[in-house]
């Protein structure tokens, strides 16, 4: 079940932020996550509360206003091949939607099994 945060800039569209979540549910959905599990959530922030460099590492053009960081909370164990793949993707969907790829951070973490409870307080792995 991956958990996604997505953090951007104030002011941003319900299309932005609907166009940014789709694309990440889409190329999730691509690489095995089941279509109903959906859980994201969406920070908008200020610019003085949401900072970042503009061209850090080497990115071949500047971020703007419209940088998005992408966390990605998943289970542990998908190989660094699912994660390119995952990336391909949704790097191709946020170019259709009109988001620039230098604009995109995407930051994985995982998590094993017995640290997720789905409901009712419930281990499903124990």
């Amino acid at each position: 079940m991956p958990l996604i945060t997505l953090t951007v800039r104030k002011p941003k569209s319900s299309e932005f932020k609907s166009a940014v979540l789709d694309a990440i549910h889409s190329a999730l959905v691509t690489s095995g996550v089941p279509d109903t599990d959906k859980f994201q959530r969406v920070l908008e922030l200020d610019a003085d509360d949401f900072r970042y460099d503009s061209h850090y590492p080497d990115l071949s053009s500047a971020r703007t206003d419209d940088f998005v960081l992408v966390e990605i909370l998943w289970s542990a164990g998908r190989s660094v091949k699912v994660k390119k793949k995952l990336l391909e993707d949704l790097m191709q969907k946020l170019t259709l939607a009109g988001l620039q790829p230098e604009n995109v951070m995407v930051c994985f973490k995982e998590t094993t099994w017995e640290n997720w409870s789905f409901g009712g307080g419930r281990l499903i792995h124990t």
